[in-house]
């Protein structure tokens, strides 16, 4: 079965041969095709160029739909390499609390947080948390998200962790995305162990990550290594339990500070790192010809009113960069990849083609999906979205807060809403 959208303005992010990830000056490069069509086949992409290849070859019996995509655009689906969407509740008083002048730590030394999510999803049920979370799911495939990597984190006991990674899977189960699952249980020191540290990621590491690894319920493994938080020597422990079972570490870094997450990740071979609110000329040479992708969360940075990472130096260094969202209750309460697509620009200084690679290939990178999603090329799974009629790809950026999405592509199927 065929379906061929035609006559589209500019058809975005294409790649004849495919890379994993683009960085420094490369990230300022964004392949389009002006006046293009795009065919796919069940759920792949297989054929695409300008209009006037279309041949009356690729018309047959076959084809069951055609969209006509005049004065629009067509995109890969974002991917979104950093989320926490499964969580219990919204936590709006604590971003009362902000506005009258407490920190993020503060507000987490009494009990806020990280762990009064953790303290609510353990009296919330599975069904709850699942049902609220494919209302989140449905919120950012509507605004053109087509893969989302998703945490745990609000569990901090075994029992509680393992839910959420069930929700999760579930999720999996249940939606058209590609969803990957990572374990997050050193997400924040419970009150019980304030005074040791230590003997909690013991926890993480003896009862924790063995029951994950049985169950299969994650992909990779995630530790929050920054001041008040996991310490250096404790998050290395951890990523050495979870790769002993398979799991590829992903680390929470130097948000709060020059900690050494971001130099403890390219150690352990991160996926990425990711915040990196306060980096230096250290961290950059680590992460230089590393495989770890930096990735920066501008809706944290903004949300939280903390110092924006230097993105500008990173990319002129030449390393790659990924944005992601960050969505969770407490510090970036939206999944909207147009707003951090905005924020880039605005925030970050980044020019929209670097945004379109940080968003998209670069994304699908720090998921490890690169091979299937991030860009237009054949063979890739067909997730896109076809915007409304809009001028070019500075526009989507420029019109931030504006949902731009039309019509929503998953696995070769629009989507219906």
């Amino acid at each position: 079965m065929k379906l061929l959208l035609e006559n589209i303005k500019e058809l975005v992010q294409v790649e004849e041969q495919p890379v994993p990830f683009r960085a420094g000056k490369e990230m300022a490069k964004v392949n389009t095709i002006k006046n293009a069509f795009l065919i796919i086949r069940d759920e792949v992409i297989e054929a695409f160029g300008p209009m006037y290849q279309l041949k009356d070859a690729y018309i047959d019996d076959d084809l069951r739909l055609e969209i006509d995509c005049s004065n629009r655009l067509v995109y890969p689906s974002f991917c979104d390499s950093h989320t926490h969407l499964v969580y219990p509740a919204p936590r709006e008083k604590e971003f009362v609390d902000r506005i009258k002048g407490l920190s993020y730590e503060e507000i987490a030394r009494r009990g806020g947080g990280i762990l009064n999510s953790a303290k609510r999803l353990h009296e919330t049920s599975e069904e709850d948390l699942f049902n609220h979370a494919m209302d989140r799911i449905t919120e950012i495939v509507k605004m053109g998200t087509g893969a989302v990597e998703i945490k745990s984190g609000y569990g901090l006991n075994t029992e509680d962790e393992l839910k959420m990674l069930r929700v999760i899977r579930r999720i999996k189960e249940t939606v058209p995305i590609c969803i990957k699952a990572t374990f997050l249980g050193a997400h924040a020191i419970p009150q019980e162990y304030k005074s040791n540290p230590a003997e909690y990621a013991d926890v993480v590491i003896n009862e924790m990550i063995p029951q994950v690894a049985a169950e299969e319920l994650a992909d990779y493994i995630d530790v929050f290594c920054d001041r008040g938080f996991f310490s250096v020597e404790d998050t290395e422990r951890i990523l050495m339990a979870g790769m002993k079972y398979g799991l590829r570490a992903k680390i929470h870094a130097n948000e709060l500070g020059l900690t050494g997450g971001i130099q403890a990740g390219v150690k352990y071979n991160a996926l990425s790192v990711d915040h990196l609110e306060f980096v230096g000329d250290a961290e950059i040479a680590a992460l230089k010809d590393s495989e770890t992708m930096p990735t920066v969360l501008p809706g944290a940075a903004f949300f939280l009113n903390m110092p924006f990472s230097p993105v500008r130096k990173m990319i002129e260094a030449g390393l790659p960069v990924a944005l992601a969202s960050d969505y969770n209750p407490g510090s970036s309460p939206s999944g909207n990849m147009s707003f951090i697509s905005a924020m880039g620009c605005i925030k970050y200084n980044m020019i929209p083609e670097e945004v379109i690679n940080a968003t998209t290939l670069n994304t699908a990178y720090a998921m490890g999906i690169s091979d299937n999603c991030g860009s237009i090329a054949r063979g890739k799974i067909a997730n896109l979205f076809i915007t409304r009629e809009m001028p070019g790809i500075d526009y989507l950026p420029y019109s931030y807060g504006t949902n731009l999405v039309e019509t929503v592509i998953l696995n070769g199927e629009v989507q219906s809403f």
